[in-house]
């Protein structure tokens, strides 16, 4: 079997069932079948856990199940994560077979159902996949290949120590013996896994793919193609489709309905309401009466023939501008405080030169290219669903809890994902396919999102205002830092009146600031919730960053010094910073002993960024470098942005100069395009990506009203400069840390171009006038 055969029968087509008997049938098989358990070693004393150890289903490294072997050589691994783009279906694969010694040529990656008993975690977010899973898939590969040598060695009457994988088959150098992988398969699944004290890891410097630009894109062939299997590629016989007509408020519902006209849209096979369920909102669906027929178009028809009544609910007068003046209250009032170091008040009040800014970044949508779709098919007690999802195991629970079935009972086929940026680790659309099909007497429902659905009834990114303020020696130094953060936090998804921003949340560029400021004191006064909040792309890091590093700037200008030199003196000496000490509890979940933040790792990337960018060099009037430093997700990241900003006050962006130290790089092709890709996000939400709010309701149909960054403004050039790989810390998240950055840095290089500071986002118009 070639990849491009292994792909086919993945990616949860139900049409294709390759890879439901490959899976039901690992037992009967003749190769070698290894397979990823949960870890095994737990500390008597431990008294916290950190990182993978800490998620739900925890970590695997036990070869039983997601390894398999054929007898002709072909090796399958079992992917446990989910692929948006990202590359890890390539990237985990490429560990196992590394460590397995494996011919790449020669592998194939199938997708694993959503089962947390046999898989691990599975919850494909927060920047962790690799971060958490690249030492448990290295010994899954190791484990493997040790079990083939001891077969051959055994099948050669030799010591285990004379014999060695080689590039997909084993070698006995004193003999000149060589037998392939598939003839070991058989005699290497006999053998006990060995056990983890004995597993000999390679060295980093004899790895094969790991680190290496040369691995091909297990998926890449297909996508190019369009033979690639995303949710809305999913067929089935006897299939009915569906669209919802939501509440356009959140918290609202359905009054009454006449359903008369829809049901004579020809097409149309059943008009079904659907009931909502009350605050929290969790990933429950949002309720609201569903248009069921024979095609998707006939359902968008039937919509838009039905004539609703609705109860608006609670949040009927929410209005953007209005909240966004209750924010900017709030910001300047005293709240709950969060990092208090040394005595910001009193030196606020003493003598110097005070600065004071507040910015302000509105409700974002995800806007992933694939909006939300699933396809559910219910009947005998169990249900199966096939859809793009991040989370399966929520996914799992989900769906069980709204058909009353249990957990077990619940099949999920996790497809590629056009996108997901954190949307789809909410599954509330899955839950709504799963409740039709059982309407309609378990037949097959695919629920289609439209792009409108998607803009109105996302989980939004949150709405915030920064307030800052700062004192200044006559030298320019900062003596104090008074940073009040209000917004509105996820925890009122999951708790109803949720008003203050959780550890989480704050842990992301607001209490963790490692600026060498004697008074430095960070509050978090309360803001109410009036719509659906969900983690984005790197989070709180969005909002906290853009004010962070434009209030730097703004200090640095204060000053009269040159930004870099001062943002390098903000950071102090180079320290290594228990993030516990600074009030950050959370440290992207993450170990403060393994994962501190490290100051001279964070100066290193400004260092590299500006060099590369030409910083201080002399541009023409109208042009301008600007600079942002993130530490995020674990890995830190400086970037600067070029601009150019016209006599009519337009903008284009010639030039990106991205510096990432994530610690090790497994995949560097895939961290390059990631970080390019956090680049255009980061310019698309800082030039045009807003939501506003009135009378409860998203004023944004479409792209044609929330603008994405088009081509012809995208940069000219990207240029990402990986710090060298280095092994001897561990490994940073990579697909969310840059995109914090670009914000603030193409706002400090307008200022630097104009003079003009944009302290609100998005920038739009701004300049023109």
């Amino acid at each position: 079997m070639d990849v491009a055969t292994a792909q086919d029968a993945i990616p949860g087509a139900p049409e294709s069932t390759g890879r439901r008997r490959w899976l039901k049938g690992m037992g009967a098989m003749t190769g070698l079948a290894l397979t990823v358990g949960l870890d095994g070693v737990v500390l008597a004393q431990e008294a916290r856990k950190y990182g993978r150890d800490a998620m739900p289903g925890g970590a695997v490294d036990d070869p039983l199940v997601f390894v398999q072997i054929g007898e002709d050589g072909h090796v399958t691994v079992v992917c446990h994560r989910s692929e948006m783009g990202q590359g890890v279906r390539t990237s985990l694969p490429m560990v196992v077979a590394d460590e397995l010694e494996a011919d790449w040529a020669h592998v194939a990656v199938v997708q694993a159902l959503g089962d947390e008993a046999r898989y691990g975690n599975q919850n494909t977010d927060g920047s962790r996949s690799i971060r958490h899973f690249f030492e448990p898939m290295r010994r899954v590969g190791a484990s493997a290949r040790q079990m083939l040598e001891a077969a051959a060695a055994a099948r050669w009457g030799v010591p285990v120590s004379e014999v060695q994988a080689r590039n997909h088959e084993v070698v006995h150098a004193a003999s000149g013996r060589k037998l392939g992988y598939g003839a070991l398969a058989r005699d290497a699944a006999r053998l006990s896994v060995p056990p983890a004290a004995s597993l000999r890891l390679k060295d980093p410097a004899a790895f094969r793919y790991i680190g290496k630009d040369s691995t091909r894109n297990i998926d890449g062939r297909n996508i190019a193609t369009g033979r690639a299997q995303y949710g809305i590629d999913v067929r089935m016989d006897g299939m009915l489709y569906a669209v919802i007509a939501r509440p356009p408020v959140f918290g609202g519902k359905v009054a009454s309905f006449d359903a008369a006209q829809a049901e004579k849209v020809p097409g149309v096979v059943k008009v079904v309401p659907l009931a909502g369920s009350p605050a929290p909102a969790l990933f429950n669906p949002l309720g609201g009466v569903a248009v069921i027929a024979s095609n998707t178009w006939a359902a968008i028809k039937g919509r838009e023939a039905l004539k609703i009544q609705w109860d608006d609910g609670p949040n009927a007068g929410y209005d953007s501008a209005a909240f966004k003046a209750s924010m900017e209250a709030a910001a300047n009032r005293p709240g709950r405080v969060v990092r208090n170091q040394g005595d910001a008040m009193a030196a606020l009040a003493g003598s110097g030169k005070r600065i004071t800014a507040q910015y302000y970044l509105p409700h974002i949508a995800h806007a992933s290219m694939e909006p939300p779709v699933a396809t559910a098919k219910v009947g005998n007690g169990s249900c199966e669903v096939w859809a793009p999802v991040q989370a399966p195991q929520a996914t799992r629970e989900t769906v069980a809890k709204a058909l009353g079935l249990k957990p077990e009972n619940v099949t999920v086929h996790v497809t590629l994902l056009g996108g997901g940026f954190g949307r789809k680790s909410k599954p509330d659309f899955v839950a709504e396919a799963a409740l039709l099909s059982k309407a309609m007497g378990g037949k097959p429902v695919k629920v289609t999102w439209t792009r409108d659905d998607d803009l109105h009834h996302d989980y939004f990114h949150t709405v915030s205002v920064e307030h800052l303020e700062a004192m200044l020696a006559p030298d320019g130094k900062a003596l104090a830092w008074l940073h009040r953060t209000a917004a509105s936090s996820i925890s009122s998804t999951f708790t109803a009146g949720a008003r203050s921003e959780s550890a989480v949340e704050l842990g992301m560029s607001a209490i963790n600031v490692p600026f060498d400021i004697p008074n430095l004191r960070v509050e978090n006064p309360e803001v109410e919730a009036h719509t659906r909040i969900g983690w984005f792309r790197s989070v709180s890091n969005i909002p906290h960053a853009f004010a962070v590093q434009s209030f730097a700037a703004e200090l640095a200008a204060a000053a009269g010094q040159d930004h870099r030199d001062y943002l390098l003196a903000l950071l102090g000496r180079d320290r290594r910073i228990d993030p516990g000490q600074m009030g950050d509890t959370w440290n992207y979940g993450e170990s403060p002993q393994q994962y501190p933040l490290d100051t001279g790792r964070l100066r290193k990337t400004i260092e590299v960024a500006t060099r590369e960018a030409g910083w201080g060099r002399k541009l023409p009037s109208g042009r301008g470098l600007g600079l942002a430093v993130c530490y995020s997700f674990v890995t830190y990241v400086a970037a600067v942005v070029e601009v150019v900003v016209g006599q009519d006050g337009s903008i284009s962006v010639p030039r990106i100069d991205v510096a990432v130290d994530c610690g090790p790089q497994v995949n560097p092709d895939r961290i390059r395009s990631q970080v390019e890709g956090a680049c255009i996000m980061g310019l698309s939400l800082a030039t045009s990506g807003e939501i506003t709010f009135r009378s409860g309701r998203p004023q944004q149909d479409n792209f044609h009203q929330y603008e994405v960054l088009r081509a012809p403004a995208a940069p000219r050039e990207i240029h990402v400069h990986l710090l060298p790989s280095r092994f001897d810390v561990p490994l940073g998240g990579v697909g969310e840390p840059a995109t914090p950055t670009i914000a603030p840095a193409l706002c400090n290089a307008i200022f630097a171009a104009t003079g003009t500071r944009i302290r609100t986002l998005p920038i739009r118009d701004q300049l023109k006038g």
